[in-house]
Formats: C-alpha cells, sequence, structure tokens
C-alpha cells in the first residue's frame, strides 16, 4: 500500500480552504491579485494531485495514502481517507476543471473575493468528497458541497437565478435526506459508517439479514424492508447525477448560473452522483440493485435518449449542453447497471464487466474535460456578445473566427465520440461491455448516440457555418492568452484518444476489483 510521510489527502483537502480564506483577506481593493492567487491555489493543488499520480501503485488495485483515525467513536466516525484509481483520477478531474472556471469566470466584476473563495470551497468539498471512506465524515463534504454552489448560482446567476439555485437545493437536499436515512438504518443494524466494512458485510450475505433483524416492521416483508433501504440511498445519487426523471433541476442550474459556475457543476459535481453509484451503492447494495435491475436499465436508458431529444429541441447553447451532460452520464448508468447482470460466472461475460467499468471510469473523466471545454468556449461567446448564446444569435463566425471555429469543433465532436478523441474510447468500451450483458438496453441507447450527432452537428451549421450575420463582421478571433489557456485541453482531448492507456492503466486494477467484489 503506497503511504507518504506526510498526510498528503488531507493537505489536498486543505488547501483550497487556505486559499479561499487568502482570497478574503486580500479584499476588493485588487481584483487582479485576487483572480490570480485563486488560480495559483487551484493550480496549487493541480501540481499535488499530479505528484500523487505519478506516486500512485498502478498494479494494486488497493486504496493508497491511507490515513484512518478516530473521530466521534460512539458515532461510529472515523476520519478516514485514501484513494483508488478511481478516487485518484476524480481528483485529477476536480483539479483541472476548477482551474478551467476559474478561466472562464475572469469577466466576473462583483464581489469578486467571495466569488472566487466559494468555487475554491466548492473544490475543497469535491477533494473531501472522492477520499472519504466513512459516511459520517463523506456526507459532511457532501452537504457543504451545497452551500458554495447555491450561492454561486444565486448571487452571480442570470435573470431567473432564485429559482433555478432554489431548485437545486430543494432537489439535492431530498435526495440527502433519504441517503441520510437509509445509512442510520444500517448503522443501527452495524454500529459502522465504514464504507468498506459494509461492502463486506454485502459481500457475504450479512448487510441486510442483520438491517431487517434490527428495523422489522409489522406487515413489511425482509424483501421490501431491503428495497426501502436502498431506495433511499438510490433516490440520493439519481439526483445528483442526475438520472431520469431527477433530472428536471438541472437544465435551469446550468442555464442560470454563471458560466465559469456551470463549468464546476457539469465538469466536476455532477459526477459526485456517478462516484456514488460506484464507490457506494454498488458495492453495498449490489442485491438489491440485482433485483430491481430491468427497471434500472429502463431508466438509464430513458435518460440517455430523452435527454438527448431535449437538447435537440433547444436554442440556447448552455441548455443543449446542460442536456447533453445528461445524456453522456447516462452512458455511465448504463455500463454500471450492466455490470450487475447475472452471468452464472461465465469468464468472458467477466471480462465484457471489466469493460464496462473501464468504460464507465473513463466516461466520467472524459465527459468532465469536454464539457468543461465547451462550457468554456460558451463563457467565450457570451463575452464577444454580450451575453447572447442562441443558435439564432450567430451564423458564419467561422469566417472571422477561423481558430475558435476549429478549437470549438474539436470540443464539440469530442463530445460526439469521434475516433481519436477522448470522447470515443469510453463510450466504446460501454457499448462492447454492456451489449453482451444486456443488449436490449444497449441496442436502445443507441439512438442517443444518434441524436447526439444531429444536434452536434446543428450547432457547427448554424454557428459557425453558412451567411456571416452583419452583425459579427467585427467579432475577434481568440487571444494569444485564450489560445495558450484553451491549449492543455484540447490537447489533453488528442492525448486521450490517441492513448487512452494514460488513464486505463491507474484505473484498470480498480475496474476489475470493484467487479470482482460482487462476481456471482
Amino acid at each position: 500500500m503506497t503511504s507518504f510521510p506526510i498526510p498528503v489527502l488531507s493537505i489536498l483537502t486543505a488547501l483550497p480552504v487556505v486559499g479561499a480564506i487568502a482570497l478574503l483577506a486580500l479584499g476588493n481593493r485588487n481584483k487582479n491579485l485576487v483572480r490570480w492567487t485563486a488560480l495559483a491555489f487551484s493550480l496549487a493543488a493541480l501540481v499535488l494531485t499530479l505528484i500523487l499520480w505519478s506516486h500512485f501503485d498502478t498494479i494494486s488495485g488497493a486504496l493508497q495514502f491511507q490515513e484512518r483515525n478516530t473521530w466521534v467513536a460512539p458515532l461510529g466516525a472515523e476520519y478516514h481517507v485514501a484513494i483508488d484509481g478511481l478516487g485518484l483520477l476524480m481528483l485529477l478531474l476536480s483539479s483541472i476543471v476548477v482551474p478551467i472556471g476559474i478561466f472562464a469566470s475572469w469577466q466576473i466584476q462583483d464581489r469578486v473575493p467571495l466569488y472566487f473563495s466559494l468555487v475554491l470551497l466548492l473544490q475543497a468539498c469535491l477533494f473531501g468528497t472522492f477520499t472519504a471512506l466513512n459516511f459520517f465524515h463523506w456526507f459532511i463534504f457532501w452537504e457543504l458541497s451545497l452551500i458554495p454552489a447555491f450561492f454561486l448560482i444565486r448571487l452571480w446567476g442570470g435573470a431567473n437565478r432564485t429559482k433555478a439555485a432554489t431548485q437545486f437545493l430543494v432537489y439535492t437536499m431530498v435526495g440527502s435526506i433519504g441517503l441520510l436515512l437509509s445509512f442510520l438504518a444500517l448503522f443501527l443494524a452495524t454500529r459502522t459508517f465504514d464504507f468498506a466494512d459494509l461492502a463486506t458485510l454485502a459481500q457475504h450475505g450479512q448487510l441486510m439479514p442483520a438491517v431487517i433483524d434490527k428495523l422489522a416492521w409489522r406487515h413489511v416483508t425482509p424483501d421490501h424492508v431491503a428495497i426501502i433501504v436502498f431506495t433511499g440511498a438510490f433516490l440520493g445519487f439519481a439526483v445528483k447525477v442526475p438520472l431520469f426523471p431527477f433530472h428536471t433541476w438541472l437544465p435551469s442550474a446550468y442555464s442560470e448560473a454563471p458560466t465559469g459556475t456551470t463549468i464546476l457543476l457539469t465538469g466536476a459535481m455532477s459526477k459526485m452522483g456517478v462516484y456514488g453509484f460506484l464507490r457506494i451503492l454498488l458495492p453495498i447494495f449490489w442485491p438489491q440493485m440485482q433485483v430491481v435491475l430491468t427497471p434500472l436499465l429502463w431508466l438509464a436508458v430513458a435518460t440517455i435518449i430523452f435527454s438527448a431529444y431535449a437538447a435537440l429541441a433547444q436554442r440556447d447553447l448552455k441548455r443543449i449542453f446542460a442536456y447533453s451532460s445528461i445524456n453522456h452520464l447516462g452512458y455511465c448508468l448504463l455500463a454500471i447497471f450492466a455490470v450487475i447482470k447475472f452471468t452464472g460466472g461465465d469468464a468472458a461475460l467477466t471480462g465484457e464487466k471489466y469493460a464496462a467499468m473501464n468504460g464507465a471510469f473513463l466516461q466520467m473523466f472524459n465527459h468532465g474535460l469536454t464539457a468543461a471545454t465547451l462550457f468554456w468556449f460558451v463563457a467565450i461567446l457570451e463575452k464577444r456578445t454580450g451575453g447572447l448564446r442562441s443558435l439564432d444569435d450567430f451564423g458564419g463566425l467561422r469566417k472571422v473566427a477561423p481558430v475558435f471555429t476549429g478549437l470549438m469543433g474539436i470540443a464539440l465532436f469530442s463530445s460526439l465520440g469521434l475516433p481519436g478523441l477522448n470522447g470515443f474510447i469510453g463510450e466504446f468500451l460501454i457499448f462492447k461491455g454492456s451489449f453482451p450483458l444486456v443488449p436490449w438496453a444497449t441496442s436502445l441507447a443507441v439512438l442517443g448516440l444518434l441524436t447526439t450527432a444531429v444536434f452536434t452537428l446543428g450547432i457547427l451549421q448554424r454557428v459557425f457555418y453558412g451567411p456571416l450575420n452583419s452583425q459579427w463582421i467585427s467579432f475577434p478571433d481568440l487571444t494569444t492568452r485564450e489560445r495558450l489557456a484553451l491549449a492543455p485541453a484540447i490537447g489533453l482531448m488528442f492525448a486521450l484518444g490517441l492513448y487512452p492507456q494514460l488513464v486505463l492503466a491507474v484505473v484498470n486494477n480498480t475496474a476489475i476489483q470493484m467487479v470482482e467484489h460482487f462476481k456471482f
């Protein structure tokens, strides 16, 4: 097990908090200093994450850089943090997305120290969520993340920001209540909040019998008790992803939030929900997920298809990409649910489960990178046009801004899943692994790919091609600074598209270990 002589994961989580305090101390006297300081702290977190990446033992699928201390013993609360390949990948994604969000928010003029301090606090909550392994400790970060996100939408959002922020908070809080109640039931039965301990009990078939013995309700069968406890936990993660039909808060939140905040919501925060499915729901509740597998698969298919068709009906670029985000995360859920399929120990199908799980990991990272970059281009459009972002507002921009067109085109084709770019390999592995396991659901999900191609090409046609809108004759192309800022994200799309082993080498053993945990 890899370890550091210092508590590196705790330092990583604390670093953005220190940055947030420093920004508030700087005050509003020098806004540029505040922006550069925020960027410096976010880049420092990225450097520290890359150090973790370089020291990570890729051969082992076990937890690494572990820190464990008793916190509140009577409540089963421990300070327990560690990462495996999945946790490390999510730390890296968060460390990449936050600087992108800061760059995209550079034009913010109102309450600048508060804005960027909230961004850094949100980053700290992301780090805490992706490293904590005790529910008590983990749930604090899970809930705290709502506070900076709420205020970022509520204070700097668009005309309907109050409604959007309230809807976001209410939906996610309701989901969190269900999640909390389910884990309280597990704690009353087992006296532990530790994810690994609960997963081990589930693996040996001891978890739900203990819950049923402790919480036997009159006129409620044992099987129904197990499903009720599962449903509460499922609701918390389904709202966060979001899974259809719990998705209705997302388009308003994404479109009304300042675009830099939208980048954080889609690039990193939405991954908290998928991470919860992988880290918590799957290892602990897989027997219950198998019981309701068919409804879960229908929900994943609905998430993929309906969100793609909803994106096709939009004219606002932010709403198009918001629905597109739901669509792309639906593929992750399809892979996760497919892995639950009973295979009778068939070695070939077990190999397909490995592929699907690896695909889900890659899709999470690739979607976060690509979606964040696409919303960054929207922020650039808004800055140059005074806030316009409708398909009907543009046309022919390729003639006056060829570099902007080319780079945004790369990001759009990455979202589409063009071979050679990062979006392709994750979706390919998901479909390769899922089709032998659940062919009917995977076949229906292809409709989402076709619809994604239609609205993606529609964006290219309506915004960049055709006659030049006379209003944009003087539309400026990307500046040198903007090109240099965008270059790492675009370069990473090519790097992962051409050599996905950069990520797969790190996460593969974790994916295998997760599948082996509930092999049956």
